[in-house]
């Protein structure tokens, strides 16, 4: 996915490409870095890293619809990286929800 867009930032505008398309560099690289880490964390480090991530992985996503709603990107290489990106999230959020079941304290059951 980062290998995708770094081709489109070639393309975007110079009035564009160090400002948006910087930031939006930077978040991809964010968003690798956290996942990068919490893989190397045990089970109950994990998750601040994860919930970083998702929340870069967001805010990425509503950079690149600006960058598209601007001109910077093309709706096609939009289309292009919203899939992954989408996917991306759902992983995130898998991971997510399966360190909080193996983490959390097991329930007691009641007692009718």
């Amino acid at each position: 996915m980062y290998k995708l867009w770094h081709n489109f930032l070639r393309r975007f505008p110079k009035t564009s490409r160090y400002t948006l398309g910087a930031k939006i560099d930077s978040l991809f690289v964010e968003t690798l870095e956290q996942i990068v880490i919490a893989s190397f964390l045990g089970k109950t480090e994990k998750l601040p890293f994860i919930k970083r991530a998702t929340v870069k992985l967001d805010i990425l996503a509503f950079f690149l619809e600006t960058a598209c709603d601007n001109g910077a990107l093309e709706q096609k290489h939009f289309l292009l990286l919203s899939a992954p990106i989408h996917e991306a999230g759902k992983m995130l959020g898998g991971w997510r929800n399966q360190i909080i079941k193996q983490t959390s304290p097991p329930k007691e059951t009641e007692k009718k």
